[in-house]
């Protein structure tokens, strides 16, 4: 805990703490209390911090504090030196990141930040100072991705990776402000990308597969829902409730999130074929339901194309995921979207905007409805003969007033009333129209 010593003779202040069993002193000048407690409270933050990560508002008022301020600190070996930052070089950053964050993370992310790395090198060079990149650098960096022909969701996040980066450097005192801050990063769907694997054209594939395991394999990606090869891989024969149609199923994705390490997963109609196949074919002793392709080298997708080409089909975007995103569509026709959710392990959210898709039949379906939204008007002269009389056809004045008059109606239907009888006998109007009848 650090404490504040006035000197009421002079009207400083300073700040006392204790530091490795030693008790240190930073003079703060004149000052108000209140300026006083501030610089305590962000002091205190600061020591803290040695132990651990530097939040992001510390790491703000850090950059803010004048050269003097911040020499006092830095003589203390509580901020390092601002001289460091002119000589920060973006591939000493980058390189740094990935090392120090590999360590928490799954192997497949340093993978990504690799990617992202190799994009800012490419266009900045390794040895570009950070203190030397702006806000139109980035832009600029973003645009070059465009012109390469980069989809949407890949520059979004290799952005989102260039301003974890900078936020890294902010916290080290390397920069003030982050020169990305600006570029879109948010998740996106991209809508080409997008396939529908209906149940005809996956069945011609597991016809296709030359064996159980990658029947099984595209089985529990399509009628599963599981994500492939994390899910599919991670999945063991003593998860698999036989007697309750259920399987529990490990998610290496999620796992990081409180309740959301293993989910319980119902064994479809669709896909208990193919896991009893599977299990028939297994040998004693047997832990994993899939045991080949279980090298993290290992390209599943690869081999995929060739049994989908083998089946007379066109390989698809996104190998496996469509798949799955083709099981959740499917299911919410029959189920909750919440329960869907939670038997595929994503949110609603999620769900509705990187997942659902609309299927092909639905056009079919609501192309065969007959239109409801007409007037239907019969006559009872002995001919059954139908008039649609839209809502159009009412005045500007009749449209406030929500009604259908008779005079717009003989505009439409001339000799209406003789032919047919009363009006208020004939007519049939749509919720929402009142007619004005006669007498």
């Amino acid at each position: 805990m650090a404490s504040i010593v006035p000197n009421k003779k002079s009207g400083t202040r300073r700040i006392q703490y204790v530091d490795a069993g030693k008790r240190h002193s930073i003079p703060l000048g004149k000052c108000t209390q209140k300026q006083a407690l501030a610089f305590k409270v962000k002091l205190e933050h600061l020591l803290a911090a040695r132990f651990s990560v530097m939040d992001d508002e510390t790491a703000r008022w850090v950059a803010s504090l004048p050269d003097t301020m911040h020499s006092k600190l830095s003589e203390k070996c509580l901020v390092q030196p601002r001289e460091s930052a002119k000589t920060a070089l973006l591939g000493e950053l980058t390189e740094w990141y990935i090392k120090v964050k590999s360590v928490a993370v799954k192997p497949s992310t340093p993978l990504v930040w690799r990617q992202a790395q190799a994009s800012l090198i490419d266009y900045f060079g390794a040895d570009k100072p950070l203190l030397a990149i702006t806000q139109g650098d980035a832009e600029l960096w973003r645009l070059d991705m465009v012109k390469k022909g980069f989809a949407e969701a890949t520059i979004r996040k290799r952005s989102q990776n260039a301003k974890q980066f900078m936020r890294f450097a902010i916290k080290h005192e390397l920069i003030t402000d982050n020169p990305f801050v600006e570029l879109e990063s948010s998740a996106v769907a991209n809508e080409k990308r997008v396939h529908m694997v209906s149940q005809d054209d996956i069945q011609k594939v597991i016809d296709a597969c030359p064996d159980a395991q990658w029947r099984l394999i595209f089985a529990l990606a399509r009628f599963g829902g599981l994500r492939c090869p994390s899910e599919i891989l991670a999945l063991q024969w003593d998860d698999i409730y036989w007697d309750k149609g259920r399987m529990l199923v490990t998610s290496p994705k999620t796992e990081r999130h409180k309740g959301k390490e293993s989910r319980l997963v119902p064994i479809f109609a669709e896909l208990r074929p193919y896991l009893q196949q599977a299990f028939d074919q297994a040998k004693p002793g047997t832990v994993h339901c899939v045991t080949r392709y279980r090298q993290v080298s290992a390209n599943l997708r690869t081999q995929a194309h060739r049994i989908i080409k083998r089946a007379g089909l066109k390989p698809w975007a996104r190998t496996f995921q469509n798949l799955r995103a083709s099981r959740e569509t499917e299911l919410t026709e029959t189920f909750p979207l919440k329960t869907v959710a939670q038997w595929l392990g994503n949110s609603e959210v999620v769900a509705a905007k990187h997942y659902l898709s609309v299927p092909n039949e639905h056009y079919d379906r609501a192309a065969a409805v007959p239109c409801a939204s007409a007037v239907h008007i019969q006559c009872r002269s002995g001919q059954n003969s139908a008039y649609s009389v839209q809502q159009e056809a009412a005045t500007d004045r009749d449209k406030k007033k929500g009604t259908l008059n008779e005079s717009a109606l003989r505009a439409f239907l001339p000799d209406f009333a003789g032919s047919c009888g009363s009006l208020q006998e004939s007519l049939v109007a749509p919720r929402g129209f009142e007619p004005l009848l006669p007498g």
